[in-house]
């Protein structure tokens, strides 16, 4: 009965997973259409020929390649880690070194901070509002602290922690399918995705929280206590330095309850005790570094969001379809307190969702929103100001090759999703949808931006490594197989 009851739910989850996907790649067809094929077809068919051949010739020669010698197999790993390294440094020195947006009000305020001075003005202020950033903060001054003020340390780093990303795929993805050659085609398919790389130039949280994340989905799926507690701290760090640690614990506590508490028809209460364990190490972690940042003078307000109504306010903007708009913000005095932006940010709440409800607008809102944040460029490039250091067409042509790493992951993940249905599926393959799922249907109420899927682009290079890895399959099937 239990067995029956949990397979019901998995089968629910994939169907729900092949829908996204489905969405995704429909959305991903129309913006395609609309931004390059109406405007420079020829250039923009050959581009994508060039990306089907060059991913095509690639993979089938990393699926070619034996997976019977534990040397070869590490060999290959690591070539294609010291390879992205090299072209993750090449791209850091064609883009500008200046910190641009929230990146470089991280960065200026990091040796002012050091120097004892106080890092908000007012009770409205950046870090006073959000105080949630001061935990990011603190490694941004470690950096500094320890290199000075150089942002190509900072950078360097990134590139670090975008390299062991691409080993925890690898790792997650043995994890659950059990197969090196699939393992090294979801590394090649996030590897070569320019929108997801792009961002290393910048003083960004989101490789450093990334890394955490998935390595506390490797440590839950290694199913030991160990594992757990040391799990509970990475959970804990990654959301200090990338506040979105509440929708990786929804999708855990599903996962343990779904996946763990039930094993083998019957109630396992030791595998929902670990899961408790985790959080309960990941609250003392979080907390405790709240507290400390209190208790140093840094941050009055620690680790706290004090402004959670901006989310919707500009999420539930229809005339925006849920992006920051220059627009709504001139709507506020942002030298006001907190407490009276609370009171206006409440009613433009309370305006948006009437406005919707008015013009039955909120699947238009959730469609358009969805295809920002999956379908469309990531505008990871654009954040790095490549315009100001390379001509316009250059800088164009640049963000078309990028967007083709998006398109082929949508494309993959789409084939590797449908995939799922023919084939017996290990439930840690859950561990790493759900938080997934949890955070699309999060993003459709708050504001949205192309950048902010980065997080859970390993986890769609798993699915799209499923995908280039069937093709690959029917291919040497069909074609006659061969190791080299």
């Amino acid at each position: 009965m239990l067995s029956r009851f949990q397979s019901i739910i998995s089968k629910t989850v994939l169907i729900c997973l092949a829908i996204f996907t489905t969405v995704v790649l429909v959305q991903m067809g129309q913006f395609y259409t609309v931004n390059y094929l109406k405007v420079e077809p020829v250039l923009a068919i050959l581009v994508f020929l060039c990306a089907i051949i060059f991913i095509s010739g690639i993979g089938f020669f990393l699926y070619r390649i034996k997976d019977t010698d534990s040397n070869l197999n590490r060999l290959v790993l690591i070539s294609l880690l010291l390879v992205f390294a090299i072209g993750a440094i090449i791209w850091l020195q064609m883009v500008p070194q200046d910190q641009v947006s929230d990146f470089k009000a991280l960065w200026k305020t990091a040796p002012k901070a050091l120097d004892g001075k106080a890092i908000f003005n007012y009770d409205n202020d950046y870090f006073a509002k959000w105080a949630y950033q001061t935990g990011f903060l603190v490694y941004v001054m470690t950096v500094v602290k320890i290199f000075g003020h150089h942002v190509i340390a900072l950078q360097l780093l990134n590139v670090v922690y975008q390299v062991v990303i691409l080993l925890l795929v690898y790792k997650l993805s043995l994890q659950i399918f059990k197969q090196v050659k699939l393992a090294r085609l979801a590394v090649f398919i996030l590897m070569i995705d320019l929108d997801w790389l792009a961002l290393n130039s910048q003083a960004d949280n989101q490789y450093l929280g990334m890394m955490l994340f998935l390595l506390t989905f490797y440590l839950i799926m290694k199913n030991k206590y160990w594992s757990y507690i040391l799990a509970g701290l990475t959970l804990g760090i990654g959301s200090i330095v990338r506040p979105i640690g509440p929708v990786i614990i929804a999708g855990i506590i599903v996962y343990g309850i779904l996946y763990l508490m039930i094993e083998d028809n019957h109630f396992n209460l030791s595998g929902i005790l670990k899961v408790l364990m985790t959080l309960v190490i990941y609250q003392m972690v979080f907390s405790g570094a709240s507290l400390a940042i209190k208790n140093s003078g840094l941050n009055s307000y620690g680790l706290t969001n004090r402004d959670s109504e901006w989310k919707f306010v500009v999420g539930l903007d229809a005339n925006s379809n849920g992006s920051y708009d220059q627009r709504m913000v001139d709507r506020f005095d942002l030298k006001s307190s907190r407490g009276k932006m609370s009171i206006k940010e409440h009613q433009i709440i309370h305006e948006n969702i009437n406005n919707l409800n008015a013009t039955k607008g909120w699947l238009k809102l959730f469609w358009n929103k969805n295809a920002t944040l999956w379908s469309g460029r990531s505008m990871a490039i654009d954040f790095t100001g490549l315009e100001t250091k390379h001509s316009l067409r250059t800088s164009n042509f640049i963000k078309l090759v990028g967007y083709m790493g998006t398109v082929s992951l949508i494309i993959l993940s789409w084939i590797g999703s449908l995939k799922l249905f023919k084939m017996k599926w290990n439930n840690k393959l859950f561990l790493i949808v759900l938080p997934l799922m949890a955070y699309a249907v999060v993003q459709l109420l708050i504001e949205v931006q192309g950048r902010y899927r980065l997080e859970f682009l390993p986890v769609i290079a798993i699915l799209a490594g499923l995908g280039l890895y069937s093709i690959c399959e029917w291919t040497s099937l069909k074609w006659g197989k061969s190791n080299v």
